[in-house]
Formats: C-alpha cells, sequence, structure tokens
C-alpha cells in the first residue's frame, strides 16, 4: 500500500513587511497556511516615529525591527528578502526579480510613497519622509545647517541657513516643525558660540485653511496655537509655485513671494506605490488619483476574489463614502481582516464586510504639547500627549524597541537632550541648472 501524502497546504504571499503585512502574516500563525513575506527590505519600519529620527531624538534600529526576528517563532512563516516586480493572475503568481513564487492568496501591502504633485524635480531639493534613508538625510540636512550657520560671517547667509521650510501641515509636517522648534528653541541653544540658535525660522505651509485639516477644527486651532508658541510661523491658504535649489516660490491671495530656506521639508502628501499601476494592468482594477487600487468590501480586487489590498495602496471607502486614511491602525486593521477572512474561507465560513473601527487621532506638537480626539473627546496638552507616548510605545513591534523607546524618551524628558543628533552621509553633488517650473501646487497634507 503506497503512503498517503497529506494534500499540499494553502500558500500565502503577502508582499509587503509594514504594518498591514506583518499583521495578516502574525494573524496567519495558526492557520493551516504555508505563509511567504516579501520585502526588499530585511526588516519592519515604525514610520510613524520617523521624524524622531531625522530630528535626532531616536536612531534607526530603536524603530526598526528585523523581520526574520518577528516571526522566527512563527513555523508556518518564512521571509524572502526579494523585490516583487510584477504579478501573473492567471497563473497564480508573483514575479520577483530571481524568479517567480506560487500563490493560492496573495495580500499586496506595499504602501505609498512621497507626492509632489507632478512636480517629482523638487524631491532632491525638498525631501520626503518615508524611510530610513530619507530620515538620516533629512538629519544631515537639519544638523548640518546648524554647522554651517556656525562659520557663516555674512548675516544674511547666516538667516538662510537658519531658516527651514516644512511644506504640508498634516500630522507628518505639525510634527517635524514642532520638533525642529524644539531643537533650536532648547536642545541647541548653549551647543553653539556664534550663533544664536533661538532666532531660527521655521515656516509652516498649508495650502488649506488651517492645520491638521482631516482633525476637527477646534484641535486645528489648539495645535497652530502650540506651535507658534514654540515659534513656529503658520502660513495656510498658501500655494507652493516652485522650488528651486534654496529658494520657494509661495502663493497668497494671488501675490507670489520668493523666500529661501538651506532646510526644505516636503511633507504634503503621498501617493500610491507602483504596484497600484501593475494590478492595475493585470487586473483591470481601477485606480483613483492618487494610485491607490479600488477595493471591493472585503478589500479583494474585483474579479480576483483571491487577490487582496491592503494599506496605503487600496482605496476602501468608509460610510460616508470618503477613502479611509494612509495611517498604521487602517493597515492593521485591514491585514488582520484579511487574513482572518482566508481562513474562514478555508474553513467553509462566512466573513462579514470589512468596517474600520476608528479608536481616534492623535498628533504632537511637543513636549507636553499634542491633540488628540479619542472616542470623541477632544483633548490637548500634557493628557494628549501622555495619551500619544503610550499609544506609541504600545504599538512598536518588539519589547527591545518599547523598552529602549521609554528609556530614551524618559532620559530625553528630564535632560531636554536628543542623544542622535549625529551627522552622517554627505551632501549630493550640486546640479548646475536646474529646469524651472511654473506648476503651482496647492499644498494639502490631508493624508500626510
Amino acid at each position: 500500500m503506497e503512503p498517503v501524502t497529506a494534500p499540499p497546504k494553502h500558500r500565502v504571499v503577502i508582499i509587503g513587511g509594514g504594518f498591514g503585512g506583518l499583521y495578516a502574516a502574525q494573524t496567519l500563525k495558526h492557520a493551516d497556511v504555508d505563509v511567504t513575506l516579501i520585502d526588499k527590505r530585511n526588516f519592519h519600519l515604525f514610520q510613524p516615529l520617523l521624524y524622531q529620527v531625522a530630528t535626532g531624538t531616536l536612531s534607526p534600529a530603536d524603530i526598526s525591527s528585523p523581520l526574520r526576528s518577528v516571526l522566527s517563532r512563527q513555523k508556518n512563516a518564512r521571509v524572502l528578502m526579494e523585490e516583487a516586480i510584477d504579478i501573473d493572475p492567471e497563473k497564480h503568481q508573483v514575479i520577483t526579480r530571481r524568479g517567480a513564487i506560487p500563490y493560492d492568496s496573495l495580500i499586496v501591502a506595499t504602501g505609498a510613497s512621497h507626492h509632489y504633485f507632478g512636480n517629482d524635480q523638487w524631491k532632491n531639493d525638498a525631501p520626503g519622509l518615508k524611510t530610513v534613508e530619507d530620515a538620516v538625510e533629512m538629519r544631515r540636512r537639519i544638523f548640518s545647517t546648524f554647522e554651517a550657520a556656525e562659520k557663516e560671517t555674512d548675516p544674511e547667509k547666516r538667516k538662510a541657513h537658519l531658516t527651514f521650510m516644512v511644506v504640508g501641515a498634516g500630522p507628518t509636517g505639525v510634527e517635524i516643525a514642532g520638533a525642529i522648534a524644539e531643537l533650536a528653541k532648547d536642545t541647541l541653544k548653549n551647543d553653539f558660540r556664534s550663533i544664536d540658535t533661538t532666532e531660527a525660522q521655521i515656516l509652516l505651509v498649508e495650502g488649506l485653511d488651517r492645520v491638521l485639516p482631516p482633525y476637527p477644527a477646534d484641535l486645528s486651532m489648539k495645535a497652530a496655537a502650540s506651535l507658534e508658541q514654540l515659534g513656529v510661523t503658520v502660513r495656510t491658504k498658501t500655494k507652493v509655485i516652485n522650488i528651486d535649489g534654496e529658494t520657494v516660490t509661495l502663493e497668497y491671495n494671488d501675490e507670489r513671494e520668493v523666500l529661501s530656506a538651506k532646510t526644505i521639508i516636503w511633507a504634503a502628501g503621498v501617493k500610491a506605490s507602483a504596484a497600484g499601476r501593475v494590478i492595475s494592468e493585470r487586473t483591470g482594477a481601477a485606480l483613483d488619483r492618487a494610485g491607490r487600487v479600488m477595493v471591493e468590501s472585503d478589500l479583494s480586487v474585483p474579479n480576483h476574489p483571491n487577490i487582496f489590498v491592503i494599506g496605503d495602496l487600496a482605496h476602501w471607502a468608509d460610510t460616508e463614502g470618503k477613502p479611509l486614511p494612509g495611517i498604521a491602525p487602517v493597515a492593521m486593521q485591514e491585514g488582520k481582516f484579511v487574513a482572518k477572512l482566508i481562513k474562514a474561507k478555508l474553513e467553509n465560513k462566512a466573513l462579514p464586510t470589512f468596517k474600520y473601527q476608528e479608536f481616534g487621532s492623535l498628533a504632537v506638537i511637543a513636549q507636553n504639547k499634542a491633540v488628540a480626539n479619542v472616542g470623541g473627546f477632544h483633548l490637548s496638552g500634557f493628557i494628549a500627549w501622555f495619551i500619544w507616548i503610550v499609544a506609541h510605545v504600545y504599538f512598536l513591534i518588539e519589547f527591545d524597541n518599547k523598552l529602549v523607546v521609554m528609556i530614551q524618551w524618559t532620559w530625553n524628558y528630564i535632560t531636554r537632550a536628543r542623544g542622535a543628533r549625529i551627522i552622517t552621509g554627505t551632501a549630493p553633488v550640486e546640479v548646475s541648472a536646474r529646469p524651472r517650473t511654473e506648476t503651482p501646487v496647492e499644498v494639502s497634507a490631508a493624508r500626510s
């Protein structure tokens, strides 16, 4: 009698080790499936705290967790450090640079990148903040400009060195502007001899009529007031017309103004990763204006019930018809839902359609200054700041990250010091001729 071979397990392939992909993989831990997680990086990055790397509070390793370590005890999961470049829905394969990987269910969670609204030539002059490399480069620029100002003897050039412009007043822009203001007004004020860092100018530019556009109006007002107390100049209803080197052309009430700033930071918007276009071409799925895939109520691609898109790459509208914001809680819940849906299908069970449960929104401005909309309660100041601290420590992936960040934040709170203020890397080679454009951009950071 020939031995009976067990049928092959259901193969779940996940592209992307961010919040959505990782939570989907972990939720499948006890399922009778084989999970393959593909990511071109070998680590999960806690993006909400990237700005603290950029401003010298934390180091990259503090907010990064090796994917193999996170999933090491999950015996039905393996990690491939590889780049997925295509999919074949007919053959049920993910195409990587090293070959094809078969799947029975596919979860695509490749996130988003910076959106310059058709002005990609600005990205060298105004970098965004999505990766570890972005944060380290931004840190180099921020601290290098203070060093350059210390050596500069020309008052006007020194003023330009001490001028920082943040484009986009969503949560990311508000957090970066507040952190730079804390650096200049507090952390660095005794570190230099030739300059007064408290004279630094931080400008926060927003195309809509208030900072934190997605938040309740009263919290936006409180956030703006906190920023102004820190010395940040808030410019709302302002369009960015052009960025050329160290100059920014702004438009307000049809009047244009050219400002000089050595450090320009882009926090004005995001667009879906290139995977959205690939999915659209291979499956016929529609994309929204930001390149996100229009998914069904169960987060599957139309006419392809075994392909799911989650996180920043997915366009799923809430009960009011608005797409969900590109934030970590959305990706986490979508990842868990899809994993549970796959398990339910294998057990011939039905699962209700996806429904996002909103717990609230948080934005930190500076130490003891934050705003929070939690359960319909609008909070600000120390209470909101403390809730922000607890929430971010809680959602860090590994225990050692939680411990290190808690210790670092406690020490920073007591001493006002930022121990990761190191300058690494080199300045990019300057381009002699830059293309100039006059494409107005109404800067809005509703999703940043």
